[in-house]
Order: structure tokens, then sequence, then C-alpha cells
């Protein structure tokens, strides 16, 4: 059967193939280490931010595996440079002649395979975040007053951090906290009738406030903060409760963080985009000059013309069987006469 996708090599573009290949390959190592440094940051933000995201959203296994496979896109392109460059040294390419099986088997099946998955992951992950920053922020607005509450103690803490470096308040908006209890029982004296009469007010003995608390405060505002009684008209009198005029962040933290995660993740999928893409180069290049190499039978500085391939007889036959070139089968000797009887 004739090999699928033959392309003719001869010596000059032997070295122009291997040449590019060399520059495609270090491409490829320097797109496989951005790789790197965007799915670890998306790490670390998830690190600081997975507090917020609810515990069934999946969004990170996107940095987990986009790490995975920068990290073999890294090694597939040093070792593609390698065997490229020992492909015009006839007195090192045998070193690397095993080499080149075993690499494209693993950039194959292993970096293409992980890179379609992260790829997929990039496109379609993003979309889980909107339900899970719904139920983790909602989380920690009420665990915002357990201060003394064992797992819960620095859920205050990470909330008024959150809102302070992302410039928002609430889930989405500062009247989110008008439906959460945010002052710690610690701070509420029992005998105050305005206490009791707050918490009798909801049917889940709730001390309820329509206030906010400091974190909500932008600190550049010319004008004092106002934190409490925002839903009075009458208790402010210079300032219009139906405009944002409190000086309090005006965005929810719900839309800053989805937008935030979802322009990381837009970043590591374009940068997975094009490290599949060197990759597959790569591959294609490799495979089309151990082939080549193959059929000059380890005289690679021949000036006779030899054949790439990707299969040596059709897509059935695997990958990587061989590698050699087609060879004329050895000729079968007619078995020998016997010798005819003497007659006698």
């Amino acid at each position: 059967m004739a090999p699928v996708l033959p392309l003719v090599l001869p010596l000059q573009s032997r070295i122009r193939l291997a040449q590019g290949l060399w520059l495609l390959s270090w491409l490829l190592a320097l797109a496989g280490g951005l790789t790197l440094l965007c799915s670890s940051h998306l790490l670390v933000q998830l690190q600081y931010l997975g507090t917020f995201l609810a515990p069934s959203c999946p969004f990170s296994a996107l940095p987990q595996v986009a790490l995975v496979a920068g990290a073999v896109a890294l090694g597939t392109g040093l070792g593609g440079a390698g065997a490229s460059r020992a492909s015009l040294d006839a007195a090192r390419y045998p070193r690397w002649r095993g080499v080149l099986g075993p690499l494209l088997a693993a950039g194959t099946v292993g970096g293409g395979g992980l890179l379609v998955f992260a790829l997929g992951l990039a496109l379609g992950l993003p979309m889980s975040l909107v339900e899970g920053l719904e139920e983790g922020l909602g989380t920690a607005l009420t665990r915002y007053k357990d201060t003394e509450v064992p797992g819960h103690c620095h859920a205050k803490l990470l909330m008024d951090e959150l809102q302070l470096r992302h410039h928002c308040c609430g889930r989405h908006g500062y009247k989110d906290w008008f439906g959460v209890q945010w002052v710690s029982n610690r701070y509420l004296d029992p005998s105050d009738q305005d206490v009791v009469d707050r918490i009798q007010s909801n049917v889940e003995g709730l001390y309820l406030t329509d206030g906010v608390p400091f974190s909500c405060c932008n600190p550049h505002s010319p004008r004092p903060c106002l934190q409490s009684q925002l839903s009075d008209p009458y208790a402010h009198p210079l300032f219009d409760p139906q405009q944002p005029n409190q000086n309090l962040w005006a965005q929810g933290c719900h839309q800053v963080l989805l937008g935030h995660l979802q322009s990381l993740a837009s970043t590591l999928g374009s940068m997975l985009a094009v490290t599949f893409l060197l990759q597959a180069l790569v591959l294609l290049g490799l495979r089309y000059l151990q082939t080549a190499l193959e059929g000059l039978r380890g005289v690679i500085d021949a000036e006779e013309e030899t054949q790439g391939y990707l299969f040596p007889g059709g897509l059935k036959t695997a990958w990587l069987q061989g590698g050699v070139a087609h060879r004329a089968a050895p000729e079968k000797t007619p078995p020998e006469e016997a010798p005819p009887k003497e007659l006698g």
C-alpha cells in the first residue's frame, strides 16, 4: 500500500526542514513555558478566590490540566529542537534516532490529547463560574459574622480583603448586606431593646440592619462614607438614596470576580490554542524528518532524494511501526531441483 501524504525531500529540502523545525521547536518551548505561567497564575488566584466559589464548581480543573499540558509541550519543544539539530550532524543523529519514536508518541498522545482537553475546558468551564460564584459569595456573606466559629473565623477577613482589593460590595450590590446578619453576636447587647426588636422582627432570628461593613467604603472619596441607615431618606438629608452617592463601591463582587476569572481563562485558552498549533506543526515536521532519514539507511548527509510520509502503509498502519522507508523484499531463491536420477 502506498505511503500516506508522501513528500520527496532532497538534501537541501531536508536541511531547510530541520532548520525550520529547530525554530518552531523553540517557539513551542516558549509557548509551553508561557502556558505554564498563565496556568500557574490562575491556580494561585484560585487559591485565594476559591473561598468564594462553590465546592462543586469544576473551574479549578482548568489550570491543573493546563499546567500538565504546558509542561509536556515544553518538553516536546526542547526534544524537537535537539532532534532537529542532530539531524544535521551525522555523528549526533544515531543517539537521537531512538528518541524520535517515543517523542512523537508522547507528544501526540500525551501532549496533543492534554492540550485538546485543556482547550475544551477553557472554552466550557468559564460558564460554570456564574453559579459557582453566586453560591460561594452567598455563603461568604452569611459567614461574615462567624468570627468565633471554627473553620469560619477567617471569613470576615477574606471578605473585607476581597471588597477592598477588587473595589466591590456585596454579591450584586451593597443592598445584599441588608438581608444577612454581618454583625457578630459578641457585639450585640441582649439587654438593648433595639437589638431585641431587630432579632424578633424576622423569622430566622437575625440581627438585620440597613448598613454595610467598612470594606464597602471607597477610601478615596472626598466625602464621609455612609455605612448605616442607608435606606432611611431622612437620616442623611444631603444625600439622595436613589443615587449612587453613598461613596460605596458601586459594583457587586459577583460581576467583578466573574470578569476577572473569565479574563484569565480567556488568556489561558489563547495560549493553549497557540501551543496546540505549534505542537501539531512540530510533530508533523518531526515525523516527515524521521521517515525521510530512515529511508537513507543511516547516511543522513547523502545527496540522493528520499521520501518522507506520515504513515508507511495507510492509516491502519501504526504511527511508529518501524519508521523505515519501503525496502525491496529479498528475492526468494527458487528451490533447487533434485538431480535427475540415473537410469539403472
